[in-house]
Formats: structure tokens, sequence, C-alpha cells
């Protein structure tokens, strides 16, 4: 099926008769693989991989034309994963669905279901600490760009109404990005990344306003519920054990004993006093003709530098490994 449309894509003109083949030949195969993916068969790794495969190059040489059957194919994967769990094939072929219909208002409240049928499947609500997460690091993997996609792709008010989904996958990104597996942490970290800036764009577009029930708002209510363990987490994740088992020559002994727990509070706090300032500065270049990057240059902002420069300072002397 995939082969099929992959082809058609490249050799039948534009308009009217190219829009009634492909048309025709999804009114044969799509009932013969919707049959394929709500039977029991989906256990076996190897069908799902191919149905899912088989289904998102379709969807990627002819996508518009599938937009009719979007219910169906997001219920089939979000239903067949729940099901079965193992298999990431499910997720990552939803992701395909997202990038190409995410901006479709009139399916947003379908998007938000199956954000929510993923987000709490007992596999995704199961990753709880780095050692679960560097068990199933593909799951990790396909669930983080899932979430990526679903932040980058769908409309704000998507976004906003899909508040608990957000939350949770937050919550779990911090986990997952102390993993030890450089696949998983990368993909939790992009995903907090892409969160954080598309939250912060939405805050600056829209400074001043957060009503209840808005995308600002559920950005506010994200970091202020999981901002802690978000610091807690990346400085364990950029300074801890996890971070020097992928980084040759040092030691894990490169914090001090207790510093981990002492250096939380101390850069939460100083993250944000330079915070306003980042944001004041952004606001200042909004619309000038060139890129300006935003600075911290008032107090806030050198308390930051300055706990930078001194955690280097007195880590420069690593013991010698070799």
């Amino acid at each position: 099926m995939g082969t099929v449309f992959s082809h058609l894509a490249t050799t039948l003109p534009d308009g009217a008769t190219g829009d009634d083949t492909v048309l025709a030949l999804l009114s044969v195969f799509w009932p013969i693989l919707e049959k394929l993916l709500r039977s029991p068969h989906m256990e076996n790794g190897h069908l799902a991989s191919a149905a899912c495969r088989a289904l998102s190059q379709a969807i990627q040489s002819s996508g518009q034309h599938f937009i009719t059957l979007l219910p169906g194919i997001l219920d089939c994967l979000s239903s067949n994963f729940v099901a079965f769990q193992s298999r990431e094939c499910f997720i990552k072929t939803a992701s395909i669905v997202i990038e190409e219909f995410g901006q479709r208002e009139e399916y947003g409240p379908l998007f938000v279901t199956t954000f929510e049928r993923f987000t709490h499947a007992a596999s995704v609500m199961s990753l709880s600490s780095s050692y679960i997460c560097d068990q199933e690091p593909d799951l990790v993997e396909a669930y983080m760009n899932f979430a990526s996609t679903y932040v980058r792709g769908t409309r704000r008010d998507v976004l906003a109404a899909s508040g608990s989904p957000l939350e949770v996958s937050f919550q779990k990104a911090a986990i997952c990005c102390t993993a030890m597996h450089r696949g998983a942490a990368l993909a939790a970290l992009s995903y907090l990344s892409c969160f954080l800036e598309v939250g912060l764009s939405s805050l600056l577009e829209t400074m001043g306003s957060a009503a209840e029930g808005s995308f600002n708002a559920t950005v506010i209510r994200v970091a202020s519920h999981s901002g802690e363990g978000l610091l807690s987490n990346l400085v364990y994740s950029l300074l801890g054990v996890s971070a020097m088992s992928r980084v040759q020559g040092l030691p894990a002994e490169y914090l001090k004993p207790g510093e981990a727990e002492s250096l939380v509070p101390l850069w939460l706090k100083a993250l944000a006093a330079a915070a306003p300032e980042y944001v004041e500065s952004s606001q200042k270049s909004t619309g000038e003709s060139t890129t300006v990057w935003a600075h911290m240059q008032g107090k806030g902002g050198r308390m930051l530098k300055r706990l930078v420069r001194e955690f280097a300072d007195s880590h420069r002397n690593i013991p010698n490994l070799t």
C-alpha cells in the first residue's frame, strides 16, 4: 500500500484525474488495512511494524486524501498501543498523522483524545525513574518525539485543551532526561526544549494575557507544578552520574558529596531572578529587522553567570583516571 501511494504521488498528474485515482485506491486499500489494524494480529511485532510502515508511507505521499479517515486511523493507532504497549510503531505513525494534519481545526478534539490515550497508557505512566527509561528506550524516544510533534504541530487552542497530558508528558520528560541511554535522554531533552520554546513564544506574543483555559495558563501551570523537579533533574542529567557515563574522561565523583542537592535551590533562585530580565530583553528586540539575542544584564543575570563561573572554577582540577 505504501509503495503504491508513493509511486502514484510522483507519477499521477495534478487535478481531478489524479485525485480520483487515489481516492479509488483508498476505497480498496483502507478497509483491508483497517481490518488488519483492528485485528488481534497486531500483537505480532513484525506485522504491526509492516502495517504502520504502509500507513505512514501512504499518508506522507498522499496526505490530504486521508483527511476523512483520520478518526478511524487515530482510533486504531491509539487503541492498539493501549492493547500492545511494547509496539512503539503505533506512536511513530501517529506522529506522522499529527505532522500532516495537526493544524486542521475540526480535528482538534480528536488530537487531544489521542494524546491523552498515549500519555495515560500504563507503559508511559510507568516511566517513573531513569532505570525504567533505560529499559524502554525505544518507547521513550517514540513518545517524546510524538509529544514534540504535538506541541509544534497543533493549534494553540488544542494545546490549551491538552493541559493534563502536557503536564504528565513534561514530568515524564524531566525524568527521562536523566536516563543513561543517549537516545532516550536526548529525546526527552528535545521535548523539554520544544515545550519551553513554544511556551515562551506564546507568553511573549500575548504578554499579560493568561486567561483560564488558554495555552498561556497551561504553560504557567505546568512550569509552576514541575519547574523545581525539572531543574533538579536537569542538573543531574548535565552533571550527575548519568551524564558522566556518557562523557569519556570524567569520573562519577565529579560532583562533591551533597553538591547536587545544594546546587538546585541556588540555581533555581538565580534562574528565577534572571528570567524576567530575559523576557524584558526579548520584548525590546521584538519587531527589529535583524536578529537580536536576549540578554540577562541585571542582578539576576549576573548572579546566574557568577554561579556558573564558580562551578566551573571549582571543578577544573578533575582527577586523572588513567
